[in-house]
């Protein structure tokens, strides 16, 4: 979910907040019976439905997100605050799959004070580096504030406006530096710091693991795709993403650390564990991240949109399938000659409806996973940009001098070494020292088993 612009750090739709709750008008009815039947199923019942024993305990029927546990608890994490949530169409509540900011304002039992909507928007309705503006959501009546791009000031203008005093965030992140959300945390957290709120995350998985893999950022190549010194694949849930930046940057970012900041934590989840095998379903977190497949590749592929190859954008399969007008057969067999684990290249030729060669008909191949548990997204992405490098002169990079991809790496190493002709197992090998640094400094921060 880097955007088109990885320097973006604002947008506006306003439009789109007054479309989405039309729409919510034409399925009131049906909404409104899925909210009061979820919103009537609480403690032990509850439980019972998502196959916990009550308490938010496993009965072996999967692993329980931290929304299910606070719902099963009767939102108890939440008494006698009112709350200001950062979520989207990910954060739901497994028993009738409904939005968690529905669940809780129907059952009386949560003072919800406002919503703040990330990339995409609370509802989802935008596409990569837009959102849905501000505007009072019609299902719920609660304010919806677009906090995409927003700096610390206007998070603090949103606190104090709304009368919050607790922030809490609920949003399915996919594991990798680029990918906004947890920018948008970070940002609401250093205001949480500063005004001295409390910030509660409801934690969810990882879906790419608990391994960290890639560059690690480094001073003077941040944007709103990276805003501090850690790994291209981090290796970390949300809640524990926020445990490491309070403990490692927001004292010097915000001048305050968050004196009060909670984890509700995962039940029956492993790190080593990947999203497929946890028995939950797959919520697209933005609209081009379609499976736990694309996820699992994405830390790697997106490096593709600092390119002037289409990363399957406006096809059926994102970071899956690569191309571009003048790519044909023999990436393909460079590809399948490197042997790279995990992974097949299945030559392939698509059009994309939108985004970069939109409406061209683009060669390439269809990245297939055969070893989940072997893939490493970062060595792959890398591999297909040095072999193209060597096969195509019209291969080239988006923005001056190679900025983009350095900022989605993280320094200009990267294009520095790619330029010179490093292979990709050097080019991986020259950031192994800092990701060891950044892999040893998370340790105290990690809540599940590696």
């Amino acid at each position: 979910m880097a955007t088109d612009d990885p320097d973006r750090t604002t947008s506006a739709s306003p439009d789109r907040r007054r479309a989405i709750g039309r729409r919510s008008l034409l399925v009131a009815a049906t909404a409104a019976t899925a909210v009061a039947a979820t919103a009537a199923t609480s403690g032990a019942a509850y439980g019972e439905a998502l196959g916990t024993d009550g308490h938010g305990g496993p009965s072996g029927r999967g692993v329980r997100c931290g929304a299910d546990v606070a719902a099963a608890d009767d939102w108890k994490v939440f008494s006698g605050r009112k709350i200001g949530i950062i979520t989207n169409p990910t954060g739901l509540v497994r028993a009738g799959l409904t939005s968690i900011v529905d669940v809780m304002v129907a059952s009386g039992k949560v003072q919800v004070g406002a919503v703040f909507g990330p990339e995409h928007g609370f509802r989802g309705t935008a596409q990569a580096g837009s959102s849905e503006g501000t505007d009072v959501d019609e299902r719920t009546g609660v304010t919806v504030y677009d906090a995409y791009g927003a700096t610390v000031e206007t998070f603090e203008g949103f606190y104090a406006a709304s009368g919050i005093d607790t922030v809490v965030f609920d949003i399915q992140d996919v594991g990798a530096r680029f990918y906004t959300y947890i920018w948008t945390m970070y940002t609401a957290m250093a205001a949480a710091a500063r005004s001295g709120r409390a910030f509660i995350v409801l934690d969810r998985p990882n879906p790419v693991g608990g391994s960290a893999r890639g560059p690690v950022l480094q001073d003077g190549f941040t944007s709103g795709v990276g805003l501090e010194r850690i790994a291209q694949q981090h290796g970390m849930t949300a809640g524990e993403v926020a445990r490491y930046f309070n403990g490692e940057f927001l004292q010097r970012a915000a001048g305050a650390t968050v004196t009060d900041l909670q984890v509700v934590p995962l039940q029956g989840w492993s790190a080593r564990s990947l999203f497929a095998e946890t028995g939950l379903p797959w919520i697209l977190p933005s609209p081009n991240m379609p499976t736990s497949d694309t996820a699992l590749l994405y830390p790697g592929t997106c490096m593709f949109e600092a390119t002037n190859l289409s990363e399957g954008r406006g096809t059926t399969h994102p970071f899956e399938l690569i191309g571009a007008p003048y790519v044909d057969y023999r990436w393909t067999q460079q590809l399948t000659a490197a042997m790279l684990p995990g992974v097949e290249f299945r030559e392939a030729y698509f059009t994309p409806t939108f985004s970069k060669n939109a409406n061209l008909v683009c060669g390439g191949v269809q990245v297939h996973l055969t070893d989940r548990s072997r893939l490493d997204a970062i060595l792959v992405a890398t591999t297909m940009l040095t072999t193209l490098r060597d096969l195509y002169a019209a291969f080239d990079w988006r923005g001056d001098a190679g900025r983009w991809i350095s900022l989605l790496t993280g320094s200009d190493r990267f294009i520095t070494m790619f330029t010179a002709g490093a292979s990709a197992q050097q080019i991986v090998a020259a950031w192994q020292p800092e990701l060891r640094d950044f892999d040893r400094g998370r340790q105290k921060y990690l809540l599940y088993r590696r």
